[in-house]
């Protein structure tokens, strides 16, 4: 462990520990006041969906591969999510657990013991672990308090090729808008605020690690990802070769919106031509990007998720497999989406029933489905256009 860096001693008693069974463990933890980035162990209830979720990409991801894998858990925390990996996962060979707290240390090996797993504990800056262990590990999982943006680089240098890269970010205002200087800072990127801004900071946040890892020859392939609730959760499938980089880099892009006639355009290229004004309205365009401008889902490692969900014991399943549903049908159709409300307050309408917006644009020949990024949204291929002549015409019917 860097000398410099200094690991807060922080006091507790047995009246403070509190046992919880989440999926098919149990773990032991100091309970603090409240869960943030001041408390080296925590339990948070609210992530149990992304650890559902997570058990089942790297399964699909380990079946994939059809051999046994390393899995790292960079931030290992109260061991809730490295310790379910080691049971729930079939195939792990070993897992490693990082996190620069001695106290979380501690409850990792305590919590070992209790499951009866075995795995190697390291206490380390999460950046100068990874760089330690290069190529050991087939699976990353770096699922911080805040932004991944820190670690990405060096998970970039230190990942197999053909490995699974998880990120997960909670700093969710900077990646979607809300605040732009934070994201300029962290991602290399400019965000802005719409009705489709956390379909944007994935994008974002794809983009990102699709950059920092160019440098080292590698290219991600994004297999799944969601927003949900105060974060963003990214399963990236990481290759090397020096022309497939390259030709992956062409999904890089940006991202055109009309604040006035809510137009949207993808621009595909780092270094392209951004155009100003709305081909629509006239209007000058916002821009937002660089950012990842491929696929955000794919069909069938999705599919391969929903078939193993049968083989585990997930305590938010029902939900999970709503998520993986929808973003199994957004796979493969246009980037980002129109907000029905949003266009009819535009249009200064009511709004129709979704529904009947799904079909009209279905009947006409146009993609049209339903997105996980919100309950109001389409997904399609149309342009703002003929979506306000259909809502129109909708609503004369």
């Amino acid at each position: 462990m860097d000398e410099n860096l200094e690991d807060k001693e922080i006091e507790y008693s047995e009246d403070d520990l509190r046992t919880i069974n989440e999926g098919l463990v149990q773990i032991e933890f100091p309970e603090f006041e409240k869960i943030s980035s001041d408390a080296p162990v925590f339990y948070n209830p609210r992530m149990e969906f992304n650890r559902d979720t997570s058990i089942l990409a790297i399964q699909t991801f380990q079946k994939m591969l059809n051999q046994e894998i390393n899995i790292c858990d960079v931030f290992g925390g109260s061991g809730i999510r490295w310790v379910r990996y080691k049971k729930e996962i079939d195939g792990v060979d070993e897992v490693s657990v990082n996190d620069i707290s001695s106290l979380a240390n501690e409850f990792t090996g305590i919590n070992a013991k209790i499951n009866d797993v075995d795995i190697n504990i390291y206490q380390n800056e999460a950046s100068i672990m990874l760089r330690n262990h290069r190529g050991e590990f087939d699976v990353i999982d770096i699922d911080p308090f805040g932004t991944p943006s820190y670690f990405v680089d060096s998970a970039g240098y230190s990942i197999k090729r053909n490995s699974l890269l998880c990120l997960t970010a909670t700093d969710t205002s900077s990646l979607c808008g809300t605040y732009k200087a934070p994201c300029i800072r962290k991602y290399n990127a400019r965000p802005f605020k719409s009705e489709y801004c956390h379909e944007n900071g994935v994008r974002i946040l794809a983009g990102f690690a699709a950059l920092t890892l160019a440098k080292y020859k590698k290219y991600i392939t994004v297999m799944m990802s969601h927003s949900s609730e105060h974060y963003m959760r990214l399963y990236l499938i990481v290759k090397k070769g020096s022309k497939a980089t390259d030709e992956s880099l062409k999904n890089m892009g940006y991202m055109a919106h009309c604040e006035k006639c809510l137009h949207h355009e993808a621009i595909f290229g780092l270094a392209t031509n951004i155009p100003e004004i709305c081909p629509i309205c006239g209007e000058k365009l916002t821009i937002a990007g660089p950012m990842w401008l491929g696929e955000i889902q794919n069909k069938e490692f999705i599919s391969e998720m929903i078939s193993i969900s049968d083989e585990k014991e997930l305590n938010t399943k029902d939900d999970v497999l709503k998520l993986l549903n929808t973003c199994y049908e957004e796979a493969e159709t246009p980037v980002a989406f129109y907000d029905i409300h949003v266009i009819c307050r535009n249009l200064k309408v009511s709004a129709p029933k979704l529904l009947n917006v799904l079909d009209a644009l279905k009947n006409q020949g146009y993609i049209a489905v339903r997105t996980h990024f919100s309950p109001l949204g389409i997904r399609t291929d149309a342009d703002i256009t003929v979506i306000k002549e259909i809502i129109l015409k909708l609503l004369d019917e």
